[in-house]
């Protein structure tokens, strides 16, 4: 996933970080690699709503239970194109496609806040083109079905569905912190998918534990884009969880893996601009 702020000084098993990213960083605004990674993030969170959320229309247009792929089958639709996009545009954004995951990213002081903020934008934008994709080809089952919105699941009550988004998001938040943890970086350079694999894997999990109360969102591109889309009264009831549930989630993560597995400092100074030149994004 993201490879802001590593680099890779090799002694033996150790591997130590950039400095921190600026937090307002105006020269990136003419780097072309900056728009190129703006449009990576766009088109992966459209290609990730698309599928995933046909998947679910697909899944409860069945007539009968055992006709869709299930549970585990729309857990794996989301984890499995996780993986694929993360791998496709690591070297390019970095891999986000999910404003919690930018936000501790952010937070951690691996991105600047431009970065972070035109992240958030481009992502929301592909949710919901990607959505309106599903809707424009599945027009007469989309809105019969729920357009793939995330809402609070009968009999489930607010303050569930609130801790299951940020338990699901912190797992996520979590695994990238650890799964591009510079450190771990030497040991495992010969498996290049491992990172891409293991927070796809991370989203599979999740999404199986969460599915029966949320529907899962742990991603607020992918909520807000299914709601702007399907544009329900009871789905617009339920989205502040969907992204104070995340953020909360991504904080939590990063200051348990920064500032204590880590130890860093939460007070160490974000770098100038021109230290911040060697982003591999940049």
């Amino acid at each position: 996933m993201p490879e802001e702020g590593l680099t890779h000084h090799h002694r033996g098993e150790d591997c130590t970080d950039r400095p921190p990213a600026p937090l307002l960083d105006m020269a990136e605004l003419k780097l072309p690699s900056f728009y190129r990674a703006l449009i990576a993030e766009f088109v992966a969170t459209l290609l990730f709503l698309y599928v995933t959320v046909a998947t679910v229309i697909g899944h409860k247009k069945q007539a009968r239970p055992c006709d869709g792929v299930g549970i585990l089958g729309i857990a794996w639709a989301f984890g499995g194109m996780m993986f694929i996009l993360v791998y496709c545009t690591a070297g390019i954004s970095g891999g986000y496609i999910n404003p919690a995951v930018t936000l501790g990213l952010f937070l951690a002081k691996k991105v600047s806040l431009i970065r972070a903020v035109s992240y958030m934008i481009a992502q929301c934008l592909g949710a919901i083109c990607g959505v309106g994709l599903v809707k424009a080809c599945m027009k007469p089952y989309y809105d019969l079905y729920g357009g793939g919105a995330n809402s609070v699941a009968p009999g489930y009550g607010m303050g569930a569905a609130l801790g299951a988004e940020i338990i699901g998001t912190f797992v996520l938040v979590y695994t990238v912190f650890s799964a591009t943890d510079p450190k771990r970086r030497p040991r495992d350079s010969h498996v290049p998918v491992l990172a891409p694999l293991t927070i796809g894997f991370a989203v599979f999990m999740v999404h199986l534990a969460t599915i029966p109360i949320t529907g899962t969102g742990i991603n607020p591109a992918r909520s807000f884009g299914a709601a702007v889309i399907y544009n329900n009264h009871k789905v617009w009831d339920d989205q502040c969880i969907f992204w104070f549930g995340p953020f909360v989630g991504a904080l939590a993560a990063t200051v348990y893996h920064h500032h204590i597995l880590r130890a860093t400092s939460i007070k160490a100074p974000r770098a100038t601009a021109i230290e911040a030149l060697g982003n591999p994004t940049n």
